[in-house]
């Protein structure tokens, strides 16, 4: 290739890029108009309605277990009291469901300690019905001994693990 040759392609490629570029506007667009941008809103403090956290908080600790004498599943006044307290809650939040889990202690039989818990549970759950919870809200299962709150052998430890639990699905 030869010399002119070269710089005449070059000269029409330096040419062909001028023709490309953008050229400046006449006017000037005018400058974005500040907006009021929303203000994002903080999550609500503390667990969200429904979950045990919440459920914790709003009746107490001590208000989400019913505890029971030896081989017994009666629910006597200190019971009442605390199964109110849960009633007032799942009164306050109706699309809550929960579980009432029924437990005993370590001494008798497998299956003993099986529907020794089921009895537990369901007098539990048949206690918020009477007070006007919707049954179909109330899911009750039995884990019998198979899951203590404390270990040990004797009557504190017995005494403990003798309840029915309420804890939220939600």
């Amino acid at each position: 290739m030869n010399i002119r040759a070269a710089t005449g392609l070059m000269l029409a490629s330096t040419i062909a890029l001028a023709a490309c570029q953008k050229k400046a506007p006449e006017e000037l667009p005018p400058p974005p108009v500040e907006t009021a941008t929303p203000t994002p809103t903080a999550p609500p403090a503390g667990p969200s309605v429904g979950s045990q956290a919440h459920f914790v908080d709003a009746v107490g600790q001590a208000n989400t277990v019913v505890y029971f004498g030896t081989d017994r599943f009666n629910i006597d006044t200190e019971d009442q009291t605390k199964l109110q307290r849960q009633a007032q809650y799942f009164s306050q939040h109706p699309q809550v469901s929960f579980t009432i889990e029924g437990h005993a202690d370590e001494r008798g039989t497998r299956d003993y300690n099986l529907a020794l818990g089921e009895r537990r549970a369901n007098a539990a759950k048949n206690y918020l019905v009477s007070i006007g919870i919707p049954a179909n809200r109330i899911r009750t299962v039995s884990y019998g001994k198979e899951r203590p709150v404390a270990l040990g052998s004797n009557e504190s430890a017995w005494a403990q693990n003798r309840r029915a639990a309420t804890v939220t699905i939600n």
